[in-house]
């Protein structure tokens, strides 16, 4: 096979990868307009996606790609993917699609900074430029003191803890990649929010229809689409390189939110977004010259 050919699979699979993670999203904000607990959103999230991921696993021959080699430090970055899906949960039930996608896409830039805190790595000029930048366009996009904001501060504050989440998350996993694969961190992570939203289940737990439980299975099978997709296009090339594509998902948001919401975003999303990823994608574009890694599953 030509490398043509190979880069060409590794962008239809990070495509599809960051198209399916979209539809996951937007079943999720669909979701939460019926008042299910985020919890147990989280609960079936976490069972579909094991399930998907040990059937897939199966399928490849060996389920050991699944086993943690170090269960403890999974464990905290479990916690952390626990608490930034709940948080999800919770801002996509109060900010649009798109502007959900826009301010969490600061997350490169808060990964950059605590990668140079705590890993030790240089921040040169363009990338310390292209962080403020990125920084800016979150304000512009929120436009603070406008007086007609699309969506309201508790989720423009699950959005924070989001991206706090992920950020930690993300330098954390450049430790753990040393010794775990990308499937085990997933399938841990998948593990830890079933154990936890069904536990929490115990203490509440909404009656489901059949129309949400369809919806609650289709979710949890977009994401782990999504991370199967990921797998796959990482094999084919860095997943620095894969990552540029994950900006594609501020399209599909878009296209989405207004064939299902109507929503349209507004100038200063549109000014503010222009800049989170043009900052991104020159982060981004630094970082699979020197070799970064790319999302964290």
């Amino acid at each position: 096979m030509t490398a043509r050919a190979t880069d060409f699979q590794a962008i239809v699979l990070a495509v599809t990868c960051f198209t399916l993670w979209v539809l996951a999203d937007s079943t999720i904000k669909l979701i939460g307009r019926s008042g299910l607990p985020a919890y147990q959103v989280i609960a079936f999230m976490g069972l579909v996606m094991c399930a998907c991921l040990a059937a897939y696993a199966r399928a490849r021959g060996s389920l050991a790609v699944l086993w943690p080699t170090q269960p403890r430090r999974q464990l905290v970055r479990s916690c952390l993917d626990l608490t930034n899906n709940l948080c999800v949960v919770v801002a996509l039930r109060h900010v649009p699609l798109t502007l959900f996608y826009i301010l969490i896409f600061s997350a490169p830039m808060v990964i950059t900074i605590l990668a140079a805190v705590f890993l030790k790595e240089k921040i040169e000029w363009r990338k310390g430029l292209a962080i403020v930048l990125g920084f800016a366009g979150v304000v512009i996009a929120v436009d603070p003191f406008g007086t007609s904001r699309p969506g309201d501060w508790i989720g423009y504050i699950a959005c924070l803890v989001c991206v706090a989440c992920f950020s930690v998350n993300m330098v954390w996993s450049r430790v753990l990649t040393r010794t775990e694969t990308t499937e085990s961190l997933t399938f841990f992570s998948g593990a830890v929010m079933a154990a936890a939203g069904f536990a929490m289940m115990l203490w509440h737990a909404e009656p489901l229809t059949p129309r949400q439980l369809v919806a609650l299975l289709a979710m949890g099978i977009f994401c782990a689409g999504g991370s199967i997709c990921f797998f796959l296009a990482v094999k084919h090339t860095s997943a620095s390189t894969v990552s540029l594509y994950h900006y594609t998902q501020l399209l599909t948001g878009a296209v989405v939110s207004y064939l299902v919401w109507r929503e349209l975003p507004t100038l200063w999303i549109l000014l503010g977004g222009s800049l989170i990823v043009a900052a991104g994608l020159h982060i981004a574009l630094l970082a699979s010259r020197g070799g970064g890694m790319g999302r964290a599953l």
